[in-house]
């Protein structure tokens, strides 16, 4: 093993290097723009970058390299038609599958914890590929960093295994849900009533997410097996709404600087790789899983698309299709998918006749889907009784033209 600047580091790289870059916390901001930057060569480059966390640095790639995520970033539509940007439409147990079993690396960048008195460095709030990544790469390169907090319960590495260490003190990358609006507390709300004591939970990033974990304080026994973790777990811990006897279990966590320093030894909060927190066995085999997955569009059928706004591609399906499939077959489980009833000041209804683009999450694999108006709880319905349903989750103002729709479509079905 040896210690090395990441200028060293930069300047030892060969063109067309096979690099693996961690997203979420587990990004360093500095070590990518300098890896980007114009002494690098060309590089092929692998990440897994996460919108409104992890910003594209398409702008400062060198002409020859490649940048591959299973995000769609906005603003990437140039960079993709060119192949200077590569968006793979996988799920996160997709492309947990999809490194293991077809992509090999030259260096995988880990960022880690410094190591422990067993010489082991902790992964800390953000696992995801890393464990899956290294087993593919010829090096190891460890970015070791005192605020990565050191989780007994995270994956970690040996010290001996890692073949070269960039130290750095520079803060992780940080998520703030920011104010939460009556629109997010009213959805957040409707959702709450399907969550009961004892109930295992998978939520995501957002406003809604946020407003849900506060608003199930009162809640007990709660326990987390989610994708990505934030701020608002510290609320459930705090009214002692979380299960003492649980490990609370995620790929990621990503939030404040608080919330780091909140996870730095935590025995109860276990960091674990996507190919064991998305694994379909797994999650269909966990009783009572409430998976609540945001959504842009769903439509009367029940479908749901978490991709494209405005025909423009701005995301990716991330864990949402891994864990709405491991809900709906989970024993007393729920799969529910949560958006706002409009956009555009209200113009615009989010639910529509019928998906004219992306299907993220499939009908089958969808139980509840809610608004601010409401709840459209479509277990054991049918067709017709589906659109019924979601008409009367839709913003009232747009409610005639989806019955209108629906009557012309459903002579068809």
């Amino acid at each position: 093993m040896t210690s090395v600047s990441i200028d060293s580091f930069v300047r030892s790289l060969d063109k067309g290097t096979r690099i693996f870059l961690p997203g979420s916390a587990a990004e360093s901001a500095p070590r990518t723009d300098e890896l980007c930057a114009a002494d690098a060569p060309p590089l092929d480059i692998t990440a897994s970058f996460v919108p409104g966390i992890n910003p594209m640095p398409i702008d400062l790639l060198l002409q020859g390299s490649a940048l591959t995520c299973i995000f769609a970033h906005p603003g990437t539509s140039a960079a993709q038609a060119l192949g200077t940007f590569r968006h793979l439409p996988l799920s996160y147990s997709g492309f947990a599958r999809h490194i293991a079993d077809t992509l090999t690396f030259d260096i995988c960048v880990v960022h880690v914890a410094p190591p422990n008195r067993d010489g082991r460095c902790s992964l800390g709030a953000a696992v995801e590929f890393a464990p899956i990544a290294t087993a593919k790469s010829k090096r190891i390169v460890a970015i070791v960093n005192p605020r990565m907090p050191s989780m007994p319960g995270a994956q970690s590495l040996a010290l001996d295994d890692i073949d070269t260490v960039i130290e750095c003190d520079w803060p992780l990358r940080e998520y703030h849900a920011g104010t939460i609006s009556d629109e997010a507390q009213r959805i957040a709300d409707n959702v709450a009533t399907f969550v009961e004591d004892g109930a295992t939970l998978q939520i995501g990033l957002g406003k809604t997410p946020d407003a849900l974990l506060r608003a199930l304080t009162n809640r007990r026994r709660l326990r987390i097996y989610s994708g990505m973790t934030s701020d608002g777990v510290m609320a459930l811990e705090a009214a002692g709404a979380l299960d003492p006897g649980w490990m609370h279990t995620g790929c990621v966590h990503v939030g404040s600087a608080d919330y780091y320093k909140w996870l730095n030894g935590r025995p109860d909060m276990a960091t674990l790789d996507c190919s064991r927190t998305h694994a379909a066995g797994i999650l269909a085999a966990t009783p009572n899983l409430i998976a609540v997955n945001a959504a842009l569009t769903v439509d009367l059928f029940g479908q749901a698309n978490l991709e494209t706004l405005d025909g423009r591609m701005i995301s990716g399906v991330g864990g949402a299709p891994d864990f709405a499939r491991g809900a709906s077959q989970s024993q007393g489980g729920i799969s529910i998918v949560a958006l706002p009833s409009t956009s555009r000041k209200g113009e615009v209804s989010r639910i529509v006749p019928s998906l004219t683009g992306l299907c993220s999450i499939t009908r089958s694999d969808i139980d509840v889907i809610v608004t601010e108006h409401g709840a459209a709880d479509i277990r054991g319905c049918s067709v017709m009784e589906r659109g019924r349903q979601l008409i009367m989750a839709a913003a009232p103002q747009h409610r005639a033209m989806l019955d209108e729709a629906f009557h012309s479509f459903s002579k068809r079905f």
